[in-house]
């Protein structure tokens, strides 16, 4: 294993990087090594992870980049029944969150369960509205994640990048975005660049992985995040973007490898 105790120069560029945990699969490492290596490869934060690891991140000077907000893939904001549950779980999310500095919160819109898009998308404009305000106060995005509903998540109804800018247009509200997962829009839609182009101003983070697999995204891969990670720099985007993929080979070289790529 390609582990070192040296520390690595900060990245280069103009896209601040990130990782979820799932990039260090085999490597082998406890939760602080995998924050020792994180912050060792030029990583700022960890997505996907609550208030437990908090600590643990600041020691490796680390941020949370996307905090747990109570919801699940399955059970969203678009079912009215979810929303006591949520709603209590989120507003502690919220709180947890800007406590520790960070700047996001995820959302997750949940599957259709026989709503029409129309039916969700109310239910969840309706949800937000009633949290916006102190996401607004505390200085906290939150970003409903779009994802794939032909390969991983059947069902889940924020699919389409559209639907998800029409939920931010509705809620009209700085602290209400996207994130935008680049390898499940590229399963949905293609047309990755274009489509971020024309609606970066309600996108707060991205996700990366390689499509087909989910794993790196080397040569094997059809998407070029060299090409991706200029557009998005040349946007002026100011947020975070964080490896979301399935390493097939060493983990940390893998990594190194990655956030080279998207040093643009």
């Amino acid at each position: 294993m390609a582990a070192s105790t040296a520390q690595a120069e900060p990245r280069k560029g103009r896209i601040k990087q990130g990782v979820c945990l799932g990039v260090f699969k085999g490597a082998k490492l406890d939760l602080e090594g995998q924050c020792r290596e994180a912050a060792r490869l030029g990583a700022l934060g960890i997505d996907l992870v609550g208030p437990e690891t908090f600590p643990l991140l600041k020691k490796y000077a680390l941020i949370p980049t996307m905090v747990g907000g109570g919801c699940t893939i399955k059970e969203g904001i678009n079912d009215k029944k979810n929303h006591s549950t949520i709603d209590q779980k989120m507003r502690e999310a919220i709180k947890a969150t800007a406590a520790a500095g960070a700047p996001n919160a995820i959302v997750l819109a949940g599957d259709r369960k026989g709503l029409t898009d129309e039916e969700g998308i109310e239910n969840s404009v309706l949800f937000l509205n009633n949290i916006k305000g102190l996401a607004e106060e505390l200085g906290v995005t939150l970003c409903t994640e779009l994802l794939n509903s032909k390969v991983n998540h059947p069902g889940y109804m924020c699919d389409h990048t559209s639907w998800g800018v029409e939920l931010c247009k509705r809620v009209n509200s700085p602290r209400v975005k996207l994130l935008y997962d680049i390898y499940h829009m590229q399963i949905m839609e293609g047309d990755i660049i274009r489509t971020i182009q024309q609606n970066i101003k309600y996108i707060g983070h991205f996700h990366t992985a390689g499509n087909p697999g989910r794993h790196e995204f080397d040569d094997t891969q059809e998407m070029n995040y060299k090409g991706i990670c200029k557009a998005i720099a040349d946007l002026g985007y100011q947020g975070y973007l964080s490896h979301e993929y399935t390493p097939t080979k060493d983990p940390l070289e893998t990594l190194d490898k990655m956030m080279s790529i998207c040093e643009v």
